[in-house]
């Protein structure tokens, strides 16, 4: 930040550029950066490291031994893990096992999220991966197989493919998430490679039923031990028998800052203690303007909004939220709307605004008005394509004076 002018980061699947937006110069404005913001790019010999010494199991390369049939999860495009500079050091492994290239598949673990094609895949995996390796996306409405219900009474059916291997591995990163505490470990399974009833259940049933009992589900960002929701999905990966989970800390620039690999359970919670502190961001409370930037997950730009009332706590203020992504936000067969009175499972049309928000400003040069149907109500949005449109709005509300604060990325960040 320089004097009122302040970078954001921007485009993270496509030129990972920045933004520059200003502010009038008697504005008070404070950008809200996590704790970890600063924090390096892993080193190659931090990595080897880490698959040297995992985390409560033997390396990958003595647990492949004699295996023939290997499946190798990924998450999707709307998380930012760099999964391309992973890979390699994953075939390394799995070449000093004896595996045949012909026993390995990649599975897109999109869960309820649309599909991808090569495009998405060359991005994620990197085309020399694509063109050696055959690449799936899970179907969560076809070919998927019981395994049984978690003690917890949540029916679990998972993709068929990946049941049919003998070794499984998974690769994702760990992020504040507004149900689970932190995702990441055992959301690659559910609701990753999960059918739409699984999920369904998981992410509405599940958490309903405890509230019913009056039992209080542990849900929330930064919350780890006693997430029922994080205990059920890491019940469920055991079951479904995935064997090595690899997980990323991502810093600000969207890099690969940490990894975390071994058993699914232990590996995620030893991860999620380190972004616990690494997310962790102090809040500018009740500001009159919150600008808040959306990167790593941009395309579900409403993973911001849960962290509203930690910044419009006692009274109300403007919201601006950026979301700089070409391809808009992602399609969700589970709560985003597919037509004006129909939608997913646990779809609802948003009928008010976001508590405490008296104007509520959506900027994006990719103008995606059909994203106001997980937001708030579209006559409520003020749609904008640049910044000056957006302070020009701004200052004929506040004038001279106005107490600003900039979070970087309200998708990573979480607020203590």
């Amino acid at each position: 930040m320089t004097g009122n002018r302040v970078k954001l980061p921007q485009l993270i699947w496509h030129d990972d550029d920045e933004l520059e937006i200003d502010f009038p110069s008697s504005w008070d404005v404070t950008v809200c950066r996590m704790n970890g913001h600063e924090r390096p790019r892993i080193t190659e010999k931090k990595i080897r490291q880490a698959f040297a010494k995992p985390i409560g199991t033997a390396p990958v390369r003595e647990l492949a031994r004699g295996k023939r049939e290997v499946a190798i999860l990924f998450d999707d495009m709307t998380r930012p893990t760099r999964v391309a500079e992973i890979v390699p050091y994953v075939l390394e492994e799995l070449e000093a096992a004896g595996v045949d290239d012909r026993g390995i598949r990649f599975i897109a673990a999109v869960g309820a999220h649309g599909a991808h094609d090569r495009m998405d895949f060359i991005r994620k995996l990197g085309e020399p991966v694509v063109g050696r390796y055959p690449i799936y996306n899970h179907n969560p409405y076809e070919n998927c197989t019981y395994i049984g219900e978690t003690s917890r009474g949540t029916p679990v059916s998972i993709n068929s493919d990946f049941v049919s291997c003998d070794f499984k591995i998974g690769i994702g990163c760990i992020l504040p998430h507004h149900l689970m505490g932190f995702s990441g470990g055992g959301k690659i399974i559910m609701p990753g490679i999960a059918s739409i009833d699984t999920i369904a259940h998981n992410h509405g049933a599940f958490i309903a039923a405890a509230f019913t009992r009056g039992e209080d589900p542990g849900i929330g960002a930064g919350r780890l031990e006693d997430n029922l929701l994080r205990l059920d999905l890491a019940e469920a990966a055991k079951m479904a028998g995935l064997d090595v989970k690899i997980d990323a800390i991502i810093n600000a620039r969207g890099e690969t800052a940490d990894l975390f690999i071994g058993d699914p359970a232990e590996a995620h919670l030893e991860g999620a203690r380190l972004a616990r502190e690494v997310y962790a961001t102090k809040p500018v409370e009740n500001p009159d303007i919150a600008v808040m930037n959306t990167y790593c997950r941009a395309s579900e730009a409403v993973l911001a909004l849960p962290f509203l009332p930690h910044i419009f706590k006692d009274r109300a203020g403007d919201l601006v939220l950026i979301s700089n992504v070409p391809e808009g936000q992602v399609p969700h067969y589970l709560v985003r709307s597919f037509g004006k009175a129909c939608g997913g499972r646990v779809w609802f049309a948003p009928t008010v605004m976001p508590r405490n928000v008296n104007s509520f400003i959506f900027l994006s040069p990719y103008q995606d008005i059909t994203a106001a149907d997980w937001l708030a109500p579209t006559e409520c949005i003020v749609w904008a394509r640049t910044w000056p449109e957006v302070l020009e709005r701004l200052t004929a509300t506040h004038g001279e004076k106005a107490r600003v604060a900039v979070v970087p990325d309200a998708t990573m960040q979480y607020f203590v």
